[in-house]
C-alpha cells in the first residue's frame, strides 16, 4: 500500500471529470483545492518539510488567499525560494502560518535571497520529498518525529552557499507574514549551530549540523575545501560573529537574519544539513536530533543519515498506513485510498514531552488545526488504528483544559484567542465519550469528567446554562449533544446527580429547531446554512425525525437536500461575486465533500430506514468527488478529515463521533482488513463488484463500464457468523475485532428499515 501513496493528490486546484447523476446537483461553496503539500513528514510527527514558495495556506504551490471558488494563483510557475518546516496540511483559512527556518542551498550572492526559482523533477513519496531547483541543485528532504534532514547535490561552483533564513515564517501573501518578536542564533564552529525563535508566543528552539563533503546518491565523497560558517544580518555577513541577539522586534524593525555556510563546490557534491526541533530549549533539540540517531560528536567526522532516516520514516509509514489494507479495486482507486489513509494520519502533530506552555512531561498535541474539522472522521480512525497516539491526544486535551481553562477547538503551534469557541463548542466532549465506551485509554475519568464538566459552562456553555439556546444556533447542538456526551462518563463513574442533570439539558437540541418547518431556526452559520447544518446527527434521531413530521417527511427533505431529480448545478468560478454565491446558498443543497458542516448528513437516512439512500449519495461521492493526480480532492482535506470520510466510507463504515456507534453500508472494496486494538476487523463484501472513480486524465481505465456507475445496496450482513439485525455496530464491538460480512446487491431488499440505529438521547433515569 505505501507504494500506492501519491503525495501531490490535492496540491492543486480541482481537476475531475464534470460529475453525472446525483453528484452533479452538490454545490461546492469553498475552494476547490485540497491545499495538501508533497513534503515530508511523519507520521503525526512534529515536523514537515517542502519547499516554499510562500503560497496560500501551506507554503507550498501556486495559489494566493482564496475563502470561494475556484483558487487565484499568485505564481505563474511552480517555484521555491528555499525548503521550510512544520507546513499546514490541507486546511483553510486559518489565522496561523508556520513555514519557519527556511534553508536555501545557492550559487547565486546573499543578496538573492528571498528570490524564487523554478522547481522541476520532483518525487514525494511517504516520508521523502525531492526535487531540483533552477541553479541545478537537487534538494532531497526527509524528516523524523521531531528532526529534518536535507541533502543537497550541488553543480560546479567556487562559492556555493546553504542559508539557513531563521527569520522566515508564514507566507509570501497579504497578511501572511509571521514576524518573530525575539531570537537568538549562534554559531558554534565545526558545523554546528543553534538558536531560538519566538514565534506567535511559542519558543521554537533549533540544533543544526552541516556537513559539506558526505557521501551522496551518486556515490562516495571525495575530499573538498570545508565550507566556512557565517553569521548574517540583512543580507550581510557578519565576519567573526559567533551569535545574533534580537530582543524586541517589530513589522517596522524585522531585517532578515541567520547563518550560513560558503565554500567552493564540485559537481556532484553534496551537503547535508541535519536540524532538530525543540519547543523546551535547544538543548532538548539536540537530544531530538541524536534521539533520530543524526547528531555527531563534537569535534567527529560527520557521517550521512539522510538514507537512515528515511528508511526509517518509511518503515512508520508502512506500519500506519498498513493497519488500513484493501483488496480489490482498480489501481487509480487504490492509489485514493492509500493517499486517503497517508493523509489521515500527518496532523494533528504530537510531540511527547515539547509543551512550551506548562513544566510536566507527557505528550503535547499542536496543529490541531481545528476539532470542528477532524472531530467526526479523523478522531474515530485514530482511535481505531493508531490507539495510542489517540489516547495521547485526549491526554493533551485534558492538560490544555487543565491549564488553560477550555478543552481547545483549535490548536497550533501559536498562542490566540481562536483556540477555544469560535468555529463550534465543546467538541473534545465526543472523542471523550467515545474513548471511555471502547476502554481506549487508561484515563483517569473522575477527573477527565471534572473537565468535561467545567468546559461546558466555558464560552457560550454559560448561556446555554442559562437560556437552553445559543446563537449561533449551530453552538446550540453542540452544546446539546456535549451534555448528553458528558452524561454517559458521568453515569458511569457513578454520579447519578450530575448525570441526570447534563441529561436533561442535553435534550434542549429542540430549541435550536423551529417545528414548524423541521429545520433550524433562522440564525449565522459558519460557512454554510441552516439546511447544511439541520442534518447533522444527534443523539435523539428519533426525536428530531419526529420533530420532522416522521419518516416520510424527513426522507423527503432528505431527498431535497441531496438534489434526487435536481437539474445539475453550476459551480463556483475564479473570484465569484456575492451574487453568484448568494445564488448557490439558496439551492439549500448539500455541499458534497467540499465543506465539514453536512459531511455526515448521508448517514441520517439511516434512521429513517431508508440506508439505500445513503448507499446512493455515498457511491455518488467516492465517484464523482475524489479522484488521481494533484487536482484530485472536491475541497480542502482540512488536516486529514476529508480523508478520513473517504476511508470510513470505502470501508461501508462511517463512525458516529461521541454515540459508540458505527453505521454500515456498502463498501468500495471487496475485502480489507482494519487493524483495531482487539485485533483486526475483517469486512468482506459478498457480490461486490467493481466501481469506476475519477482520475486526471478524465477516465479509470481500468474500470468496467456498464453498470458499474449504480450504486449497490446492503441486503444483510454477520458478524463472526452472527447475523446483524441492521445496519449498525457499536464502536466498542469494531474495535474487538472480528469478520464483518456484508451481503451486497444490485436493489436494496428492505434491509435496516425495521431495526434503526439506536437513538440514546439521554433522558434522566
Amino acid at each position: 500500500m505505501l507504494t500506492e501513496i501519491d503525495p501531490f493528490v490535492g496540491t492543486a486546484a480541482t481537476r475531475l471529470p464534470a460529475p453525472r447523476g446525483l453528484a452533479a446537483a452538490w454545490w461546492w461553496p469553498k475552494p476547490q483545492v485540497g491545499n495538501t503539500h508533497p513534503g515530508a513528514t511523519s507520521p503525526l510527527g512534529m515536523v514537515s518539510a517542502c519547499a516554499y514558495s510562500g503560497a496560500y495556506p501551506t507554503g507550498y504551490g501556486q495559489y494566493d488567499k482564496s475563502l470561494e471558488g475556484l483558487p487565484s494563483e499568485v505564481f505563474d510557475t511552480l517555484q521555491a525560494s528555499g525548503f521550510t518546516h512544520f507546513q499546514q496540511s490541507g486546511t483553510g483559512a486559518i489565522r496561523k502560518y508556520y513555514n519557519y527556518l527556511r534553508v536555501t542551498p545557492m550559487v547565486q550572492p546573499l543578496d538573492d535571497l528571498g528570490q524564487s526559482w523554478e522547481l522541476t523533477d520532483e518525487v514525494a513519496e511517504a516520508g521523502c520529498y525531492a526535487a531540483t531547483l533552477e541553479s541545478g541543485i537537487r534538494c532531497e528532504l526527509t524528516v523524523g518525529p521531531k528532526t529534518a534532514v536535507h541533502r543537497y547535490t550541488f553543480p560546479a561552483h567556487r562559492s556555493a552557499r546553504v542559508v539557513v533564513d531563521a527569520s522566515c515564517g508564514g507566507l509570501a501573501i497579504e497578511h501572511g507574514r509571521t514576524v518573530p518578536l525575539r531570537a537568538q542564533v549562534e554559531n558554534l564552529g565545526q558545523g554546528r549551530a543553534q538558536g531560538t525563535i519566538v514565534v506567535e508566543g511559542v519558543p521554537l528552539s533549533f540544533a543544526l549540523e552541516v556537513d559539506t563533503d558526505v557521501p551522496g546518491p551518486s556515490g562516495p565523497a571525495r575530499h573538498a575545501a570545508p565550507w566556512r560558517p557565517m553569521l548574517w544580518h540583512d543580507r550581510r555577513l557578519i565576519e567573526g560573529g559567533t551569535r545574533l541577539d534580537f530582543d524586541r522586534i517589530r513589522q517596522t524593525t524585522l531585517r532578515p537574519f541567520g547563518l550560513l555556510f560558503m565554500g567552493p563546490a564540485r559537481a556532484g557534491q553534496t551537503v547535508e544539513v541535519r536540524i532538530g526541533f525543540s519547543l523546551r530549549g535547544v538543548e532538548q533539540a539536540r537530544a531530538n536530533l541524536a534521539a533520530e540517531g543524526a547528531a555527531r560528536l563534537p569535534g567527529s567526522p560527520g557521517e550521512p543519515v539522510f538514507d537512515a532516516v528515511r528508511e526509517r520514516t518509511r518503515a512508520r509509514w508502512a506500519d500506519h498506513v498498513g493497519r488500513v489494507a484493501v483488496e480489490g479495486g482498480t489501481p487509480a482507486r487504490r492509489t485514493v485510498m492509500a493517499t486517503a489513509t497517508y493523509h489521515s494520519l500527518i496532523k494533528p502533530c504530537i510531540a511527547d514531552d515539547e509543551s512550551p506552555f506548562w513544566p510536566s512531561d507527557g505528550p503535547f498535541a499542536f496543529d490541531v488545526s481545528t476539532m470542528w474539522d477532524i472531530y467526526k472522521t479523523q478522531l474515530p480512525l485514530l482511535a481505531a488504528i493508531a490507539p495510542g497516539r489517540a489516547a495521547d491526544l485526549l491526554e493533551s486535551l485534558i492538560r490544555v483544559s487543565e491549564e488553560e481553562g477550555n478543552f481547545p477547538i483549535g490548536y497550533r503551534m501559536a498562542r490566540g484567542a481562536d483556540r477555544f469557541f469560535r468555529q463550534a463548542s465543546a467538541l473534545a466532549h465526543t472523542a471523550l465519550a467515545d474513548a471511555h465506551a471502547t476502554d481506549l485509554a487508561p484515563i483517569d475519568w473522575s477527573w477527565a469528567l471534572v473537565h468535561m464538566d467545567d468546559d461546558l459552562r466555558r464560552g457560550y456553555g454559560e448561556m446555554f446554562i442559562d437560556h437552553g439556546v445559543v446563537h449561533p444556533i449551530s453552538h446550540t447542538l453542540d452544546l446539546a449533544f456535549a451534555h448528553h456526551c458528558t452524561a454517559q462518563v458521568a453515569r458511569a463513574v457513578g454520579d447519578r446527580r450530575l448525570a441526570d442533570d447534563l441529561a436533561e439539558r442535553s435534550l434542549r437540541w429542540v430549541n435550536a429547531f423551529d417545528a414548524s418547518t423541521g429545520l433550524l431556526r433562522d440564525s449565522e452559520y459558519y460557512e454554510g446554512g441552516k439546511w447544511n447544518y439541520s442534518f447533522r446527527l444527534l443523539h435523539d434521531m428519533a426525536g428530531r425525525i419526529a420533530l420532522a413530521g416522521g419518516d416520510e417527511a424527513f426522507t423527503a427533505m432528505l431527498d431535497s437536500f441531496f438534489g434526487f431529480g435536481a437539474p445539475p448545478v453550476r459551480q463556483p468560478g475564479l473570484r465569484p461575486g456575492a451574487a453568484e454565491m448568494a445564488a448557490g446558498y439558496a439551492l439549500n443543497r448539500f455541499e458534497g465533500l467540499n465543506n465539514e458542516p453536512d459531511m455526515e448528513a448521508p448517514w441520517a437516512y439511516h434512521w429513517a430506514g431508508r440506508p439505500d439512500r445513503t448507499a446512493q449519495v455515498v457511491h455518488a461521492a467516492l465517484t464523482h468527488q475524489f479522484g488521481t493526480g494533484r487536482g484530485g480532492l472536491p475541497g480542502n482535506d482540512d488536516s486529514g478529515g476529508l480523508s478520513s470520510w473517504y476511508v470510513w466510507a470505502s470501508l461501508g463504515l462511517f463512525p458516529v463521533a461521541g454515540m459508540d456507534l458505527f453505521l454500515l453500508s456498502a463498501p468500495a472494496f471487496e475485502r480489507s482488513v482494519l487493524a483495531v486494538p482487539g485485533g483486526e476487523l475483517v469486512v468482506e463484501a459478498v457480490g461486490h463488484r467493481e466501481q469506476p472513480i475519477s482520475c486526471d486524465d478524465g477516465v479509470d481505465a481500468e474500470a468496467p463500464s456498464s453498470s458499474a456507475t449504480r450504486p449497490q445496496h446492503l441486503l444483510s450482513a454477520t458478524l463472526d457468523g452472527e447475523p446483524l439485525p441492521g445496519p449498525h455496530l457499536s464502536m466498542a464491538r469494531v474495535h474487538r475485532g472480528g469478520r464483518l460480512v456484508l451481503h451486497l446487491g444490485e436493489e436494496p431488499n428492505g434491509y435496516g428499515r425495521a431495526v434503526r440505529p439506536p437513538s440514546p438521547a439521554a433522558r434522566p433515569r
